[in-house]
């Protein structure tokens, strides 16, 4: 019984950036601010999107998507970062952490592969212009939208489930911001050469072949691209490109980090900061250099803006006219 009670302590302590408590004032400030921006661009983005009969395209299908999973990765991780930053109070109870663990997990592997899905719809839209429709209708976007879920879904309630039955003998110290499973491995009594199997082939399977794939499709993009006569066609293509593969560097960079290292490794520590980067500040670039910079989505913006002016000038006329009779 006492190795029971051992093996799971009833709160976790988020050691975070207390090491550097001046630096906690301006990294909650930032924090927030990069979350309400992430909150207010995505969700427009997600409303513009099923609002206006123009966007009804994969792209934007898949953007919403990417969209809503933003939301609900920063959320399942942002609200606990702040009350750690703001207060002395650096707790997680089990429960809670095992939620934002499962969660976290779950949303973060269903992103890889749904990056990974958006550049093939690219692929697809610039090397096979005339068979995109066919290509892409909407049974495969759905599916491909599915399997996404489904994959991240299964990979953390593996992986995630593995990590919870590790006894931890009373150790619940973990040196970050978020419970993640390498930090949760750390604090485990045993030998974990097991689970770490299981996170690299879960790795290689969830981020390094979606990454392949991603290197794959932009590369016969990139190609098509060169075969295109006019310079503003090239440029406009490779502005659409750019903005993905800055993103998929931003958040695949972090995660290779993150993962692709022992578990018992120190090098975590230095992994802070860039794990911000695909909490945080990814979420918030999807709506900047996706959408907001793409003149379908202001135009849609324009007409959801001025339908709204239009219906209010009608309420503000019926009266007018009733008077009058």
């Amino acid at each position: 019984m006492e190795i029971a009670n051992a093996s799971s302590p009833e709160v976790f302590v988020l050691l975070g950036f207390s090491s550097r408590p001046s630096l906690e004032t301006i990294l909650f400030v930032l924090v927030l601010g990069f979350y309400v921006v992430s909150l207010l661009g995505n969700g427009t983005i997600i409303l513009v999107s099923c609002l206006d009969v123009h966007l009804h395209t994969p792209m934007y299908f898949f953007l919403a998507n990417l969209s809503f999973l933003d939301i609900s990765f920063t959320t399942s991780i942002v609200p606990q970062l702040l009350v750690n930053l703001w207060g002395p109070q650096k707790t997680i109870s089990y429960g809670g952490c095992m939620v934002q663990f499962y969660i976290s997990h779950w949303l973060g592997v269903t992103e890889c592969v749904l990056l990974a899905v958006m550049s093939y719809d690219r692929f697809a839209a610039i090397c096979r212009p005339l068979q995109y429709t066919i290509i892409m209708h909407p049974w495969l976007c759905l599916s491909l939208a599915f399997i996404s879920w489904l994959g991240g879904l299964i990979n953390s309630m593996v992986g995630s489930t593995l990590t919870m039955l590790l006894p931890l003998c009373g150790n619940n110290r973990i040196d970050h911001f978020l419970c993640e499973m390498p930090l949760i491995m750390q604090l485990a009594c045993v030998d974990t050469s097991l689970n770490e199997v299981e996170m690299y082939v879960a790795s290689f399977i969830f981020v390094v072949l979606p990454l392949g794939l991603i290197l794959v499709s932009y590369g016969h993009i990139a190609c098509a691209v060169l075969k295109i006569s006019s310079a503003e066609g090239r440029r406009k293509a490779f502005n659409t490109c750019s903005s993905h593969v800055a993103v998929v560097a931003l958040f695949y960079g972090s995660i290779i980090f993150m993962y692709l290292q022992p578990a018992k490794s120190n090098s975590h520590k230095r992994g802070k900061f860039l794990a911000l980067f695909y909490t945080v500040v990814t979420p918030m670039l999807n709506p900047l250099i996706y959408t907001l910079r793409n003149k379908d989505v202001k135009k849609a913006l324009r007409r959801l803006v001025g339908r709204e002016e239009r219906g209010e000038e009608v309420g503000q006329q019926v009266p007018r006219e009733s008077e009058t009779q």
